[in-house]
């Protein structure tokens, strides 16, 4: 089978490697789409592994069915989450799945930039799920996305009355705006650096969008009768990023770090304001069973329209332009990699 070798972002070789061969407890899927995350572009994290096949967002088909295996079969359409929590441990029974060291362990062989993958006893357990009728393929690879912005809302605790700031509308940005407008926040305001983008933040629901480097503060108030915004989610690393956050949030706000920053970076807090203004901070990383479920039936009811946020389909033979477009991060949303096709659009 073909898969995609990634050394670091712009070198990401086309090898030919042996189908994975499956145990009785075990599948084998045809991946029929794999979408490229923004943190597949992150090469100080990725490189630390190098050389590898990475892609986590993926859909396919089930290619053959390990002898133990009940309720899949061969030909189900399939979703497949690559992180798993063990559901056993102190942390999942404390609905802190994400922080389980299981799913901190658990992965594909290989991942989804390849024509096939096979997914381990645990994954089928837990990480397994059937992608409806109603969901392409390609719409499927924002499942996991959305998982993990499902559960991240959960943890801000963002409301229908909350006025909500987006710093960064890139895809995950997005999904929060659409998230949000669905759950009925209607004062929803989106920042990026990038027109293309905030155009697109507009389009999926943004009531505001503004041009980060503008007084973004200001804005706010402006918008807000003079208030701060009451949640706030940063979905990019950047320094500047996180001090605005700190700067746009009313008395009693959470913010949300829902991106990680380069190794190194510290935040400098105004520790008094802080504890005067009773904010809350707090992160979220992955997705849990219960989030992806959650999130299958968002966009199978049509509830998000994730269609919308796909701009590019490549064949695996492309994969370079889609990790270029990825960490251009200007005239693109989400990038969808299709290894059995040769079609280009």
């Amino acid at each position: 089978m073909r898969a995609a070798i990634y050394r670091n972002n712009k070198d990401i070789r086309i090898k030919t490697l042996q189908t994975p061969r499956i145990n009785p407890n075990e599948l084998l899927v045809k991946v029929m789409a794999c979408g490229i995350c923004g943190s597949d572009v992150m090469e100080w994290y990725r490189i630390k592994t190098a050389p590898r096949v990475l892609g986590h967002e993926l859909t396919g088909t089930i290619e053959e069915a390990g002898a133990n295996i009940r309720g899949f079969a061969r030909g189900d359409r399939i979703m497949v989450s690559h992180h798993v929590p063990c559901n056993a441990c102190h942390h999942c029974h404390d609905d802190q799945q994400t922080v389980c060291e299981t799913l901190h362990t658990t992965n594909l062989d290989p991942g989804g930039f390849s024509e096939f993958t096979r997914v381990p006893a645990l994954n089928v357990e837990h990480g397994t799920f059937r992608l409806p009728d109603e969901i392409s393929f390609d719409e499927g690879t924002l499942i996991e996305p959305l998982g993990c912005v499902i559960r991240g809302q959960r943890r801000a605790g963002i409301r229908s009355h909350h006025t909500l700031l987006v710093i960064g509308s890139g895809v995950s940005g997005l999904l929060h705006i659409q998230l949000a407008c669905a759950k009925g926040v209607t004062r929803v305001i989106a920042t990026d650096i990038s027109e293309y983008r905030l155009d697109a933040a507009r389009k999926l629901g943004a009531s505001i969008a503004i041009h980060a480097e503008n007084d973004v503060p200001a804005r706010v108030k402006a918008a807000n009768d003079g208030r701060l915004a009451d949640r706030i989610v940063v979905c990019t690393g950047s320094r500047s990023a996180l001090q605005q956050a700190l700067q746009c949030i009313d008395a009693g706000g959470t913010i949300l770090f829902f991106a990680p920053t380069t190794p190194g970076v510290n935040l400098s807090l105004p520790f008094n304001e802080f504890w005067e203004k009773q904010m809350t901070l707090t992160t979220t990383y992955a997705a849990a069973p219960e989030d992806l479920k959650e999130a299958i039936r968002l966009i199978q009811s049509h509830t998000l329209d994730v269609h919308a946020m796909i701009t590019h389909r490549l064949s695996l033979a492309e994969i370079e332009r889609g990790f270029r477009l990825v960490a251009d991060a200007d005239k693109s949303l989400k990038v969808v990699i299709k290894p059995h096709h040769d079609r280009v659009h």
